[in-house]
C-alpha cells in the first residue's frame, strides 16, 4: 500500500480512534493527546503493519498500548490531573437535543465507573462494533476473557443506568 493511501485510511479512522481514546482516557484533552500520539506512532511504524490485515485493529492496539504506557508514567510521577469542567454542553438549543446530551452524559458517567478492563471491552464491542475475536486481539486477551469482561460490563452498565439486567 502506498504511503498516501495508508495516510488516507489512517485519517478515515480518526473519528473512531477519538471515540476509543475518550473511552480509555475519560477526558477530552487526554483523548486528543492520545489520538495524536497514536497517529504519530502508527506513521513511524507503518512498515510493521502487514497489508491484508485490519488497519483499524492494528491502530487500536497501538492506542491501547500507548495509553497503558501513559498511565504507568503518570503513576510513577504521582501527578493528579484535574478533569476539565463539565461545561462543554452549556447553551445547546432544543429540548430533544438537550435530553439526548443528558442521556449520553449518563451513559458516559456510567461507563467511566466501570473497571478499566470492562470499559475497554464494552467500548470496543458495543461502541466501536468490533467482533469478539478482533476485540480480544486488540486487548491481547483470550476471546473467553473478553466475553466475560463484556458480560460483566454490560450488567454493571444496566445497573448503573437503573435498567433491569
Amino acid at each position: 500500500m502506498s504511503t498516501t493511501r495508508f495516510c488516507e485510511e489512517l485519517t478515515a479512522l480518526l473519528p473512531r480512534l477519538r471515540r476509543f481514546a475518550r473511552g480509555l482516557t475519560q477526558d477530552s484533552a487526554d483523548a486528543d493527546d492520545l489520538c495524536q500520539q497514536t497517529i504519530e506512532r502508527a506513521l513511524k511504524a507503518r512498515q510493521q503493519w502487514q497489508e491484508g490485515t485490519r488497519l483499524d485493529a492494528w491502530v487500536y492496539r497501538i492506542m491501547r498500548n500507548q495509553w497503558i504506557d501513559e498511565v504507568r508514567a503518570r503513576t510513577r510521577r504521582s501527578q493528579t490531573f484535574v478533569h476539565e469542567d463539565e461545561g462543554a454542553n452549556v447553551g445547546v438549543a432544543g429540548d430533544r437535543d438537550a435530553e439526548n446530551r443528558v442521556e449520553l452524559g449518563n451513559v458516559d458517567r456510567a461507563l467511566q465507573r466501570l473497571p478499566e478492563e470492562q470499559r475497554e471491552a464494552v467500548v470496543l464491542v458495543m461502541v466501536e462494533g468490533f467482533g469478539y475475536k478482533e476485540a480480544a486481539q486488540i486487548l491481547g486477551i483470550p476471546q473467553g476473557t473478553l466475553t466475560s469482561r463484556l458480560g460483566r460490563g454490560r450488567e454493571a452498565l444496566l445497573r448503573e443506568l437503573g435498567e433491569a439486567a
